[in-house]
């Protein structure tokens, strides 16, 4: 027996520490009641914040750096806090309804000011890439969109669906840079597909152009006229209880040699985590799926490359979210939120400063972005 196996063996039995899916049920037992100690602080913390508590921002990054850094490299487990974040559930998307109001059917304006908002790039809630030199969040969603297609191998004339488009930003680009690709956009979002139906009738773009099509609603219930060269989806899969199920339907779409590009949160741990703040006020049913759990599901699609994007990067751009958010704050406070601004206002600082300073702890090599290749199993 090697030293790793008597490891593994009473790790087993220890509350806590390792692979929360191979304990024992006393010690598993022992760490889900850790993990409700940990919710309860983590919400204390949270929604006294929301009320009104007054924490420095440098105060408050030290709080999240320190406590996250603990529990990713020693105590992972204590971050799944529900049941279900360990495992896949049934339903393909989860409170799918509830994600869209609490959270992306949000004033335009606000988002617009927020994310950025330019000529070709769109808002993209997504992370930018930095590490090649990006000097600013356009050049660094440029950048990151060039990395995808030059990853996904879109070539001139390909026909591709984007699986959860946001506000078009992606198709946008790409078809500003080839003039024979076809895109189709799937979103369930109505306040997004308004941004992209008011494009699809300006002149300048490429939304507007012919080939790109909308679709308004969940793709489990979308019928395509023709499969597709090309699927991607950045960022929808973290909001997808069954990737089982979900790649299942990526496949019934996906032309024999087409490939699919995943780009989702991912965390480098022995399982899958989540938050109960973000659940309850900004990501609803929410999780970041670890970075070996896509490549163990490959009955209908199989992984043939991934690589993992240092959290930095999305570091990097969240921070500059943040900016941006504090900075427009005499042109959005007046605009429309269902509650009072300020209090929305604490609820999105404070979770833009916990995943900010999230993604950088431990030097972005815990918790960054998983990206996947896919082609038929």
């Amino acid at each position: 027996m090697t030293s790793t196996s008597v490891d593994q063996g009473i790790q087993r039995h220890i509350p806590i520490i390792g692979d929360i899916n191979t304990k024992s049920s006393l010690a598993y037992r022992a760490t889900r009641g850790a993990v409700g100690v940990v919710n309860g602080l983590q919400m204390a913390l949270g929604e006294a914040y929301i009320n009104g508590l007054e924490i420095p921002d440098p105060a408050l990054k030290a709080i999240f750096h320190t406590s996250l850094s603990a529990l990713f490299k020693n105590f992972p487990a204590l971050l799944a806090p529900y049941e279900w974040v360990l495992h896949e559930t049934e339903n393909v998307a989860e409170g799918a309804n509830d994600l869209m109001k609490v959270h992306y059917d949000r004033p335009q304006a606000m988002l617009n000011r927020m994310l950025g908002n330019w000529d070709v790039i769109y808002p993209k809630y997504s992370m930018g890439l930095w590490e090649k030199g990006a000097a600013d969040l356009e050049q660094s969603q440029m950048q990151m969109i060039d990395d995808l297609i030059e990853k996904l191998d879109i070539q001139d004339g390909d026909n591709i669906l984007d699986f959860g488009c946001g506000w078009g930003c992606i198709p946008n680009y790409v078809m500003s840079k080839f003039p024979n690709v076809r895109f189709t956009g799937v979103n369930l979002s109505h306040e997004q597909c308004d941004y992209m139906r008011h494009k699809m009738q300006d002149p300048k773009s490429y939304l507007g152009s012919g080939r790109f099509t909308l679709v308004e609603g969940d793709i489990n219930e979308v019928e395509f006229e023709e499969p597709f060269d090309k699927i991607l989806s950045v960022g929808v899969f973290c909001h997808v209880g069954n990737l089982t199920h979900a790649f299942r339907k990526v496949a019934s779409i996906l032309k024999p040699g087409g490939k699919f590009f995943l780009h989702i949160i991912t965390v480098r741990t022995p399982n899958n985590v989540s938050s109960v703040y973000t659940h309850k006020y900004i990501f609803p049913h929410g999780r970041y799926w670890s970075f070996d759990t896509p490549p163990s599901i490959n009955k209908d699609l199989k992984t043939i490359k991934r690589w993992y994007m240092n959290g930095i990067n999305y570091h990097k751009t969240m921070a500059a979210w943040l900016q941006n958010f504090d900075d427009s704050y005499e042109e959005i406070k007046d605009l429309d939120y269902g509650i009072d601004f300020e209090k929305f206002r604490r609820i999105w600082r404070f979770y833009l400063i916990w995943l900010c300073t999230s993604f950088a702890t431990c030097d972005g090599e815990i918790n960054g972005n998983g990206q996947f290749l896919m082609v038929h199993a």
